[in-house]
């Protein structure tokens, strides 16, 4: 496809570059607090992008404006859960010549969470725009991911690199073709991690685990596990064009709009 949502693929891979961020007295957030903005709940972050390093063939990870609808769908459900934009995400499953051959997309921030500590995540989740056609390619559960690279720091192997990912429930039926209800993947969904740290808790892609149970396994006595990045993901595994807003880590609300990211404190 040569371009998605609208969007050239060029254009999609520059992001607009963002300005300051805000932050709260949440554990996992180094940034400083700013107050450039009419409400002061409100701050502004550059360091949201897509990470070049995670991303296989040529997806669309773009800030964009909607989606509103879709057609005949009315009220809150009917736009972006915050301001007027969100992150639209494409992904083909059967266009690279890799095995697999599906695409990966990550947009997220490697500065504002270094260093900070994986169990003092508290609050994680987020909005998701999904549609029957996603549904159709892969099943109720196709849905984009939240994922943490971590050094897990287990005193069971010495890997100092794995990837903590959320996967989220299948939606109802009731939620598709329109921007779902908040996503809280502290209570719902299951998470893995990836590499010698997902066999040393017993929380693998074949074998997940509740948010309590991985924190419950990341913490063995030893050092404590800390994040290198955060991220909103999708790949690699079926194809899946729709969006995502409102990203939550603690007491920050990530929204997503055409011209930046705009961080709000949650409520």
């Amino acid at each position: 496809m040569k371009a998605r949502l609208g969007l050239k693929r060029k254009a999609a891979l520059g992001i607009t570059a963002l300005v300051a961020i805000a932050a709260s007295a949440a554990p996992v957030s180094a940034a400083t607090v700013t107050h450039t903005d009419t409400d002061t709940k409100w701050g502004r972050s550059d360091h949201w992008g897509v990470i070049t390093r995670n991303t296989i063939g040529s997806p669309v990870a773009a800030l964009r404006d909607g989606p509103f609808g879709s057609f005949g769908v009315t009220g809150p459900s009917a736009r972006p859960p915050f301001g007027r934009g969100s992150l639209g995400i494409e992904v083909a499953d059967h266009s690279t010549s890799l095995t697999p051959p599906s695409e990966a997309a990550d947009f997220g921030n490697e500065v504002d969470f270094f260093g900070a500590p994986v169990l003092g995540l508290r609050q994680v989740g987020f909005h998701v725009f999904q549609t029957g056609e996603n549904v159709s390619y892969g099943g109720a559960a196709n849905l984009p991911n939240i994922r943490f690279e971590i050094n897990p720091n287990l005193t069971a192997t010495p890997s100092t690199y794995s990837s903590m990912v959320w996967n989220p429930p299948a939606l109802p039926t009731t939620d598709l073709n329109r921007w779902s209800p908040y996503l809280d993947a502290t209570t719902t969904g299951t998470w893995f991690l990836t590499g010698a740290a997902g066999t040393a808790t017993n929380c693998t892609l074949s074998h997940q685990c509740t948010f309590q149970d991985l924190l419950t396994a990341l913490n063995d006595g030893g050092t404590q596990p800390v994040i290198y990045s955060a991220a909103v993901s999708k790949g690699r595994d079926h194809m899946w064009i729709g969006a995502v807003d409102g990203l939550r880590i603690n007491s920050l609300v990530y929204d997503f709009e055409p011209t930046m990211v705009r961080v709000r404190r949650a409520t």
